[in-house]
């Protein structure tokens, strides 16, 4: 009996161990898991030393920004007077940082992270003979293209995304989020925030790799925000900046952006700009014998507006082609989207200078179509990057509407706009909207077209700048404009902060009419 008994334990005992191998097996299984790795996972990059000979294009290393080693990548390498110089992107920096640099800032005493080759076979709409995930005969690869037949794209993909938060929509007068406006000058966490009319992209499906890279319009600000360039085109994001430094009468600053200036200019490190004629030089000495015979101490132009020591001068791009294509060339080196260098013709000119006891000194422009059948009231518009920050570029965008308002009609800039730029208009809007409903003077009921003209901007902006103050309600069936308190605080500390202001009575001007034949830009 006892052995009886005690051979059931016996055989409970065993069969509470046959889960053992299970576990075993699962412990197996999951140790497999991570040996299968996802066929997209990009191979770590390769480390090694390198010397100066053996660098190449898309070679990352540490080279030294402002007294500080940071992580760059080499984009081009360029010959010149002074030696080998290596133009670079530096990690996780905006696109404007990127600079020229000599050998001698490059450190070699770590290892380099060499560029991935290339091992990715080109892709077809014909699945490979013995793959688990070749598509069935007569059928497609989600995806790929069948050949011989035009690839089609799902409804959802093809429609085009036509709201964005904070964007102005007619339809929609009212957003659930109010963006940061800050003081104007830092750009919040998405700084382009464009509805259709701000901002013309391309859409197209981002998930075909066949085909050259398109982005959504989400990635596509994104890229803006974390690029600092405007255009559209791949080939003009390859253009690299073509020298480092120039120096505009006192002052020495970095160029931006690729600036399209005669190639033999490109050899030196700096250049030099006269500040009043505009006209550009390789050597100082060059520069300084031009000096010494220029006698021009203005814009070449019709002086429309005085105010203390700052001044406007109006310039026609057809009278004085020489200056204006100086002008353009200087003002691509800080704008990346701007096209348009020769063809000054069809545009008139604005610019703003400070005088002094030697003359009168560009601060910045803004350019304006002669026949804009927009309305734009503004093409391109620059306040030198020496300028920047002291609010000059409000009032340039202020004397624009100061224009406008003298030829009774509603302007807008031109788009798109640069990430700066629309940030500067945004808070001109803003500041302008305000003034207008605490000054009183607008009725307690009033329109946007009315709004619209007595501001001179177009209701399209009036919309859009209600919207990202988060102003326009929906309550008891109408539409309202709320101003908040918190609005009012944040336009009560902006306005103490103000510097300069456009005096109306100081613009001496009369809107230009131009004649048929005065409109043909033929060549």
């Amino acid at each position: 009996m006892a052995k009886a008994s005690g051979t059931p334990a016996r055989r409970n005992s065993t069969a509470a161990v046959q889960p053992t191998p299970v576990r075993a097996n699962s412990e197996a299984a999951s140790a497999q898991t991570p040996a299968q790795t996802p066929a997209n996972t990009l191979p770590p990059a390769p480390m090694g030393m390198a010397t100066l000979q053996t660098l190449r294009l898309g070679c990352k290393l540490f080279v030294k920004k402002d007294g500080e080693w940071r992580k760059a990548e080499i984009l081009q390498f360029q010959q010149r007077h002074s030696g080998m110089h290596y133009y670079v992107h530096y990690s996780e920096f905006n696109k404007r940082l990127d600079e020229w640099v000599p050998a001698d800032r490059l450190d070699l005493s770590r290892e380099v992270e060499w560029p991935r080759l290339e091992t990715t076979k080109k892709k077809t709409g014909v699945g490979k003979v013995g793959s688990t995930d070749s598509p069935a005969p007569g059928k497609a690869r989600p995806g790929k293209a069948q050949p011989g037949k035009a690839q089609k794209r799902p409804a959802a993909r093809n429609r085009r995304q036509s709201e964005l938060p904070g964007t102005p929509m007619a339809e929609t007068p009212t957003i659930e989020r109010q963006d940061s406006m800050g003081d104007g000058l830092e750009p919040p966490e998405t700084p382009a925030a464009f509805d259709d009319d701000m901002m013309d992209i391309d859409q197209d499906d981002a998930g075909h790799r066949d085909v050259p890279e398109v982005f959504s319009k989400e990635q596509e600000i994104e890229k803006l925000r974390t690029s600092g360039s405007m255009t559209q085109s791949a080939h003009e994001v390859a253009r690299v900046k073509n020298f480092d430094r120039m120096q505009i009468g006192k002052f020495e600053v970095e160029p931006w952006y690729f600036s399209p200036y005669p190639v033999e200019l490109t050899m030196y490190d700096m250049i030099f700009v006269c500040e009043f004629c505009l006209s550009y030089y390789g050597s100082r000495k060059q520069y300084e014998r031009h000096r010494h015979k220029c006698t021009l101490q203005h814009p070449p132009g019709n002086e429309i507006y005085r105010d203390g020591k700052v001044s406007f001068f109006e310039i026609d791009g057809r009278k004085q082609r020489t200056w204006c294509r100086n002008l353009c060339l200087l003002s691509k080196c800080f704008l990346d989207h701007k096209t348009l260098y020769y063809d000054v013709d069809p545009f008139l000119f604005y610019v703003m200078t400070e005088r002094d006891e030697y003359g009168c000194h560009v601060i910045g422009y803004f350019s304006k179509e002669k026949e804009s059948a927009e309305g734009y009231n503004v093409a391109c518009i620059l306040t030198l990057p020496q300028y920047q920050r002291h609010g000059w570029g409000r009032l340039l965008i202020a004397f624009s509407y100061l224009l406008s308002k003298s030829e009774g009609k509603q302007g807008s800039p031109e788009k798109p706009l640069s990430d700066l730029g629309l940030l500067s208009y945004r808070a001109y809007w803003s500041d302008l909207l305000i003034d207008l409903l605490l000054s009183g003077t607008a009725p307690t009921e009033t329109t946007i077209d009315e709004i619209a003209s007595k501001t001179s901007m177009t209701t399209n902006d009036v919309v859009h700048t209600l919207q990202t103050l988060n102003m326009l309600k929906y309550y008891k069936g109408q539409h309202i404009i709320c101003l908040t308190d918190a609005v009012v605080q944040q336009h009560e500390k902006q306005s103490k902060k103000r510097k300069r202001e456009v005096m109306d009575d100081c613009l001496q001007w009369k809107p230009p009419v131009f004649t048929a034949a005065q409109l043909r830009f033929g060549y």
